[in-house]
């Protein structure tokens, strides 16, 4: 993580197309139709699944894809809506509108830049895993949920948003199951999970689409009384015109309500983009450039709200098919977005044929492939902090909203990592003999012999406020002992907060008071700027500030002995 330095915005797209090639562009046209063709029945179905038309989820994968892949960090990126916004979307928009939905979409897109140009693109990796698995399990779920009324043909307009009174509403109205549309549902999803055994290149999802869109309008012509409610049903006929960019107002009070939203698409974006990223480094030998697919993440959804779409982020199912179908680099993503926008100009008509129960059944599949839960498994044969850290978020997600899970999770991250920190900082000591090499790789050991009246104590770690105050516990429980110098080792202290910087002053102060010398060892050029910026070195004294460890102990042995001949 760099505060600092030049802007670390180098889209791929434009390093890519220096060396660019005839054979790689066929590579990755064909990619690119391909992942078009499997990206169309997603975006229409999130869009539904998200509260707003498939012409706005169809929107947003053609604008916000292009952002995506134009400006974006890695070269394979596909982006569009996915299943992870599913929930914090739907209940955006039934609190705060549209209109919130935009504003909390453009301000993510601002908080996502930020991160980027702040360099923060290494630091969302660094997430714990069990946190990741719990929300994406929880939404996995929740998404599920969302789905049953129009799987089982409830007919229900009013159902709740929360998780456990939906399911309520849903097991009052089990007598109320449409046969018909049941019956699509099921054989969607069988032809879903059928056709990789018959292809793993063809898209189950739009072979399902195609069939059953095609099978209810012949039933439904050739049996009136067979009747399934399709998109146009549901949403009248879908236009196939390019909305025209508008604005939205903003105040702070507005503001204010949906930064808590705004932080939760950030955060969400950028967990999934750059899982996406690795997966797809992982396959492709290449390196995400984690700043720049953060700023292009950002600018990608700072644009859509502006057409009306909804939160775009990296989709790591979207991303292997392009890698899997050969795409090397971002025109295979940028040809996705025209197959796509072609689609939408001159087949949007077609969309209104498609049954809802076979859109639930898409999205059904989409979820059970987000559980997890073969990952869930594994990780409950890992200790029982991570076991307690996945079911806290899984619960909070499910049971009661995306943005609460997120920023606890991302508290217990905190937590989990001071944890850890802490349990691997050691603070030693040393008495009598102490060995210069110990701890380090060196095969020749140089043992010092420390005098009487001379302690020496070891921090190995960052110097932080959790270590300050366990060295400030053993400084006071050794007080007792009142040596006259203390030598505290700091070769292996990378930093030092206020904290550490607050409790070092104090500790000079109170054994200045009682005639105990202080003596710092090894202190790090960094550390040692902090120190002097803190104006330590003139407490306790520059000379007192040793860059080796056989000095200190040289000028902590002179002051003791001559301390002890004072004395007697």
């Amino acid at each position: 993580m760099n505060f600092s330095g030049t802007i670390d915005f180098r889209p791929k797209l434009f390093s890519t197309l220096r060396n660019y090639s005839l054979s790689r562009l066929k590579d990755d046209l064909i990619a690119g139709i391909v992942v078009g063709i499997v990206a169309l029945p997603l975006a229409i179905a999130f869009g539904i699944a998200s509260g707003v038309t498939p012409t706005v989820g169809l929107i947003t994968a053609i604008i916000g894809g292009f952002m995506v892949s134009a400006f974006g960090g890695n070269s394979v990126q596909i982006g569009g809506p996915t299943g992870a916004f599913i929930v914090i979307v739907y209940n955006i928009i039934a609190v705060y509108g549209l209109q919130g939905l935009a504003i909390a979409t453009f301000m993510a897109g601002l908080i996502l830049v930020v991160m980027g140009l702040f360099h923060l693109g290494t630091v969302i990796k660094f997430i714990p895993y069990p946190i990741v698995v719990g929300f994406t399990a929880g939404i996995a779920l929740t998404i599920f949920s969302t789905q049953i009324n129009d799987f089982f043909g409830l007919g229900l307009s009013n159902v709740p948003s929360e998780f456990i009174p939906k399911w309520g509403v849903y097991f009052q109205n089990l007598g109320n199951i449409d046969l018909a549309t049941l019956g699509v549902g099921l054989v969607s999803l069988l032809v879903i999970v059928g056709t990789p055994f018959i292809s793993k290149k063809l898209p189950g999802a739009l072979i399902a689409i195609i069939v059953m869109t095609v099978a209810v309008y012949f039933l439904n012509t050739l049996f009136p009384e067979f009747k399934v409610e399709t998109i146009g049903d549901r949403f009248g006929n879908m236009s196939s015109d390019i909305p025209a960019p508008h604005g939205f107002e903003l105040s702070m009070a507005t503001i204010n309500q949906l930064m808590p939203s705004a932080f939760t698409i950030a955060i969400l974006c950028a967990i999934e983009s750059l899982l996406s990223a690795t997966v797809a480094d992982g396959v492709t030998g290449s390196r995400t450039n984690s700043n720049t697919e953060l700023i292009g993440q950002g600018i990608a959804n700072i644009a859509v709200p502006f057409f009306g779409g909804i939160p775009v982020t990296g989709a790591i199912a979207r991303t292997m098919t392009n890698i899997t179908n050969g795409g090397r680099t971002p025109v295979a993503g940028i040809v996705h977005t025209i197959v796509l926008l072609l689609i939408f100009l001159f087949l949007m008509p077609l969309i209104n044929y498609v049954p809802m129960s076979c859109l639930a059944a898409v999205l059904i599949v989409v979820s059970y492939n987000m559980s997890g839960w073969r990952t869930i498994i594994g990780i409950f044969k890992s200790p029982k902090s991570d076991i307690s850290v996945l079911l806290v978020t899984f619960l909070l997600t499910v049971i009661f909203d995306l943005t609460i899970a997120i920023e606890l999770g991302l508290l217990l991250a905190v937590v989990l990592f001071l944890r850890r920190v802490m349990e691997n900082t050691q603070i030693r000591v040393y008495g009598e003999q102490l060995d210069v090499a110990e701890g380090t790789e060196a095969t020749t050991h140089e043992v010092l012999d420390v005098a009487e009246g001379v302690e020496v104590y070891e921090i190995d770690g960052p110097f932080f406020f959790g270590v300050a105050t366990k060295f400030d516990e053993m400084m006071r429980s050794s007080m007792a002992n009142k040596p006259i110098v203390r030598i505290i080792r700091m070769r292996k202290v990378p930093f030092i907060d206020s904290t550490g910087l607050h409790n070092l002053e104090i500790l000079i102060k109170s054994s200045q008071k009682e005639n105990i010398h202080i003596v710092l060892s090894g202190v790090q050029e960094n550390v040692h700027e902090t120190l002097k910026h803190a104006k330590i070195h003139q407490l306790i004294g520059e000379d007192h500030i040793c860059d080796h460890i056989t000095k200190a102990v040289a000028m902590a042995n002179e002051i003791a002995t001559n301390s002890i001949d004072i004395n007697a």
